[in-house]
């Protein structure tokens, strides 16, 4: 039986939902985007470096992304890999983006 806490999570996901999947590592970050169905947005993983610098170029591929295929949400998901993932976490709250 699925909690009521999954149900909520999967029926936040819309079609005006970008979802991403990331993969955290010590140095570099690699992302790839999806719609709400699993269809693939990004033709490659978009590389990323583990710094301030580099999760701002993370959001602009992110804003670019909304803004062509008309999203107004946006879902990262990712593995919390050891310790590497807490500057990534704290930037994705930041920005309204919720891991």
């Amino acid at each position: 039986m699925k909690s009521n806490t999954q149900n909520a999570k999967i029926e936040a996901i819309t079609e005006k939902t970008l979802v991403l999947g990331i993969d955290v590592g010590s140095e570099m970050h690699y992302a790839r985007a999806f719609d709400y169905r699993g269809i693939e947005y990004s033709k490659k993983p978009f590389k990323f470096s583990n710094t301030e610098a580099g999760f701002v170029t993370f959001k602009e591929w992110i804003l670019d992304l909304k803004e062509r295929h008309e999203k107004d949400k946006v879902i990262p998901g990712m593995e919390p890999t050891g310790h590497y993932w807490f500057n990534l976490g704290k930037f994705l709250q930041d920005n309204e983006m919720k891991p």
